[in-house]
């Protein structure tokens, strides 16, 4: 009699592992507010055309995402970071750590991030050396940094609008904070000479002068969702946002984007390179749950698709500038071989 109970006690404990293991019947994909709406717009175009469960898709900010995805492997964590940067050294390690050995790199297109502003609002054409002295902490005056002492746009440089520095941004766990941070506030201290000797004589000292946003109001964290600053710049009077191209796209019967070096952000000229806060989207994937998760790599390969990412597919019409015809192509080789990474250099 215990020899059968205790057949049966195992055959349950075997039964109730089997369920939790096969408890996520969908894909699961986390991080940048900047590729949320390119990932659930391929969710829904891959439900339709399989039959299976729509994938979630979450919006952390591609910090927030990547960790989650690091936390380990199985159901109980995402197969898909969404990214708006490179993976750093730092995440992969921790990856690692976890146990997540084999990741896949994906790059998806490009993006611009814009500082916009209200329709009703003066143009505005900044230099990233501007950018970067209106916004940081500590700005350049003179020969030297400061805590920021500029209160408009004019006290930056006599050419700007004479109105109040406000600035609604994406927070610290946002891959359009650190690509922002990198482009316009790295990219515009290095324009100043005291601060490129700092940069070539000590680039740590150089970024935790240049990198940290001012906190007196003058740049406010706005959280993960980016529709919501887009509504915040329309009803407070000369504040400016800071977010992805495609936010601007979506939005351009409301809000306007600020030149940069004297160059507009449009799709073109992101594509090319010629505007100057403009980056690579990417998705990292779990090799590992390739196979386990039901329906992982044919979402991958949607998102991969001519269809979807080529030219003239259905995210550019979303805002996502294509990449390269040669370069798709190899994404696409990367979807089907799913080659793991290797770490990257910082």
């Amino acid at each position: 009699m215990n020899k059968l109970l205790g057949a049966v006690a195992t055959i349950a404990l075997l039964a109730v592992a089997d369920q939790a293991h096969a408890a996520r019947d969908y894909v699961w994909a986390a991080g940048s507010s900047t590729v949320f709406p390119f990932s659930t717009r391929v969710a829904e175009n891959f439900s339709k055309k399989t039959g299976k469960k729509s994938p979630k898709i979450e919006s952390l900010g591609t910090g927030g995402g990547i960790k989650m995805f690091c936390g380990g492997a199985g159901e109980q964590f995402p197969d898909i970071a969404n990214a708006s940067r490179p993976m750093k050294k730092s995440e992969f390690l921790a990856c690692q750590k976890a146990g997540v050995k084999d990741i896949v790199e994906i790059k998806i297109g490009f993006d611009g991030i814009v500082v916009a502003s209200d329709k009703k609002s003066p143009d505005y054409n900044f230099k990233l050396e501007q950018l970067y002295m209106g916004l940081a902490d500590q700005s350049a005056k003179g020969t030297a940094t400061v805590k920021n002492p500029y209160k408009t746009w004019k006290d930056v440089n006599g050419a700007l609008p004479a109105n109040r520095i406000l600035v609604y941004g994406p927070p610290p766990t946002s891959g359009t904070r650190d690509a922002f941070v990198e482009l316009a506030m790295e990219g515009g201290a290095s324009k100043i000479p005291f601060l490129a000797a700092l940069k070539k004589s000590d680039e740590k000292k150089f970024k935790a002068t240049v990198s940290p946003m001012r906190t007196d109001g003058g740049w406010v964290d706005a959280g993960e969702n980016d529709n919501a600053i887009v509504g915040t710049i329309e009803k407070t009077p000369n504040a400016l946002g800071v977010f992805g191209y495609s936010f601007l796209e979506e939005n351009a019967s409301r809000i306007k984007g600020a030149a940069v070096n004297g160059v507009k952000p449009t799709a073109a000229a992101i594509a090319s390179g010629q505007y100057p806060l403009s980056r690579s989207l990417y998705i990292y994937v779990k090799k590992s749950q390739v196979g386990v998760t039901p329906g992982l790599k044919d979402f991958v390969a949607e998102f991969v698709s001519d269809s979807a990412t080529g030219r003239g597919g259905y995210l550019q019409g979303r805002g996502l500038i294509p990449l390269p015809p040669a370069v798709h192509a190899q994404m696409k080789a990367k979807a089907g071989a799913m080659p793991a990474m290797g770490a990257p250099k910082e």
